[in-house]
């Protein structure tokens, strides 16, 4: 055995002879650093291999409620703004300067009213609408046409030779509001100290205008107060409502008015009990910014300087001003005289005629039918008048007669009907009591604030 022995070992030491030296020097210095490297963290540049694996762990829901919700992921769509170039209608502009002035020219006109008929509705623009124009490389791609803030018209391109049309309407927010104010010199003045406009002003002067004569019958300490509705768009007011209650006291005299619209969508303002406010004939036919003369029957006449009398009232007011006509009825005369200049006289049933003298324009023709408030002239100076104003005269049976006292004979506009009067009380009663609500607040805070 010792002999076998030997020889192995005689074999080992004589093929470790035969190995090159550098070989084995190379081998030692690979096998230190794979035993080194087997003890060392992996390098950043080294991606172990990792195994996951889901478990599902249950919640108490007491524990649940605990913690905080979940976010789902928020996934926004990228919309492309639209860069739209706009014009504002002006006095004398027309589509074809509008146009030129965003840079279009007539052909792209001719092309655009061609793609849509409801493009015709732009050949009625007027001062202060907007259009806004979208293009691209020259070329029209979509057009806007706002009349106001809340009402446009869009047309886009879909060929070459088509639009798609859709009209856009904005819905505002509707809050109350309320105003009251005691006149101490005129309704417009005070009105206007009470942070009411013009539109608003007018408003309620024709509501209660069958009864109430603002020219003549308004005193140093009358007073009102009015619930109405203000309109916004993202947070900006663009403007007021419908007046939707109202009180007037006038010389002591308290007349309330409730905007009211029926199972049949009209919609009319009465008194609290369902009595219309609208009369068979206004008491005064203008829009009137003073009142130059009373009924009188003996008056110095201004030209003539003689006692003649004065059957009939005169408004006077700016030349151009609107004249309406008092009541329903038929036009009888339509012509001009060298007294009374241009004049309209109106039938108004078989007793009744409205005559309206000195007009700078008369709008109607004899034999015309018209409508309460329907324009038939304008005021003017015509014929012997020495400044314009309106000659107004009501007369009854042939007999001229005073038609700011003659009105309270004369008949009303129907009434709620009685199967529509509980229909009425529940829709008008709450305005009625925020009207008066409103009031009581604010005379609670003045007692306070004294």
């Amino acid at each position: 055995m010792e002999p076998s022995e030997n020889h192995n070992e005689s074999t080992h030491s004589s093929a470790v002879r035969r190995f090159p030296k550098r070989h084995l020097v190379a081998a030692g210095v690979l096998g230190v650093a794979l035993v080194v490297s087997t003890f060392l963290p992996p390098t950043d540049t080294v991606e172990p291999k990792r195994q996951s694996q889901t478990v599902e762990l249950e919640i108490k829901p007491e524990i649940q409620q605990l913690l905080p919700p979940v976010a789902e992921p928020i996934t926004e769509e990228i919309i492309p703004q639209i860069d739209w170039h706009k014009e504002r209608v002006v006095s004398g502009d027309n589509l074809s300067l509008i146009f030129q002035r965003a840079g279009l020219s007539d052909r792209i006109l001719f092309e655009f009213m061609a793609g849509h008929p409801e493009s015709n509705s732009l050949k009625r623009i007027h001062p202060g609408h907007e259009l806004e124009f979208h293009i691209e490389d020259g070329r029209l791609m979509a057009l806007r046409y706002r009349q106001d803030r809340l009402t446009s018209q869009l047309f886009k391109r879909e060929s070459s030779d088509k639009f798609s049309y859709e009209r856009e309407v904005l819905q505002p927010d509707t809050v109350l509001a309320y105003r009251q104010a005691t006149i101490n010199d005129s309704l417009f003045l005070s009105a206007q100290r009470a942070q009411m406009d013009a539109d608003m002003i007018m408003e309620l002067a024709n509501i209660f205008g069958w009864d109430i004569d603002f020219g003549l019958d308004i005193r140093k300490g009358d007073h009102f107060k009015v619930l109405y509705e203000e309109r916004f768009l993202d947070g900006e007011k663009i403007g007021n409502g419908n007046i939707l209650a109202a009180e007037f006291t006038n010389q002591k005299q308290t007349f309330k008015a409730v905007r009211y619209e029926d199972s049949n969508g009209n919609t009319h303002y009465y008194t609290p009990e369902g009595k219309s406010m609208r009369k068979a004939f206004l008491r005064a036919p203008l829009d009137f910014r003073r009142i130059s003369s009373n009924f009188n029957p003996r008056r110095l006449h201004p030209i003539s300087k003689t006692i003649k009398p004065h059957r009939g009232t005169d408004y006077a007011a700016s030349q151009g001003t609107p004249v309406w006509s008092s009541g329903d009825g038929k036009v009888i005369a339509s012509s001009y005289s060298k007294s009374n200049g241009n004049y309209v006289v109106i039938q108004h049933g078989n007793n009744i005629q409205t005559k309206y003298l000195h007009l700078h324009k008369r709008h109607v023709k004899t034999g015309q039918r018209v409508k309460q408030k329907q324009q038939i002239g304008t005021v003017g100076s015509t014929g012997y008048s020495t400044a314009p104003h309106l000659h107004y005269e009501f007369l009854l049976d042939g007999v001229h007669r005073n038609p700011r006292t003659i009105l309270e004979k004369l008949p009303k506009a129907r009434s709620v009907a009685d199967a529509e009067l509980q229909r009425f009380y529940s829709a008008t009663q709450p305005l009625l009591a925020s009207l008066e609500s409103y009031h009581q607040q604010i005379l609670l805070t003045r007692t306070q604030q004294e």
